[in-house]
């Protein structure tokens, strides 16, 4: 029979105890296989910081208005990129904005007639696209270019003449 050195008993018996408190402590409100470090809480306010950047350029916060119908909008990380399928009204015109908030350039492609992407500087400045006589599905897909991070949003308006 193996005996186990009387050495090695307190270092199993610490990794035990370190194991068992980690998981009563996310219990009290991270999700499950997701710990809170100080990084982490320093990069999820600078994510916060940014959406709230982007979210003032598109006008999405309550009370702003740009003038024109409201259609649809969404945010989403640099890195996981905007990828969707818009259903409009057919022959109807659209304003389209994209803003990319932190760091580097993405790449945006919206495919209406033509599919030509443009890079976009993650500066904070929307870019506006006017979408007329449009199919009933407009796809808007935005990459993020290497090194680039941040938050990029978008933001689909009726144009009413």
């Amino acid at each position: 029979m193996r005996r186990i050195s009387p050495v090695l008993v307190p270092v199993f018996s610490a990794v035990f105890i370190v194991g068992c408190s980690g998981e009563s402590e996310d219990k009290g409100g991270s999700p499950e296989g997701v710990r809170s470090s100080s990084s982490d809480s320093g990069a999820s306010d600078r994510e916060k910081v940014l959406e709230e950047r982007a979210e003032k350029a598109l006008a999405l916060r309550a009370g702003d208005e740009t003038g024109a119908s409201f259609v649809e909008a969404g945010m989403e990380r640099v890195g996981d990129g905007i990828h969707t399928r818009s259903v409009l009204s057919t022959g109807a015109s659209y304003s389209l904005a994209v803003v990319c908030s932190g760091t580097g350039e993405v790449r945006l492609t919206v495919s209406v007639k033509r599919t030509e992407p443009q890079t976009v500087a993650c500066d904070g400045v929307p870019v506006r696209q006017r979408l007329a006589d449009v199919p009933t599905q407009v796809g808007i897909d935005v990459d993020g270019l290497a090194g680039a991070s941040g938050i990029v949003g978008w933001r689909i308006d009726e144009v009413v003449e």
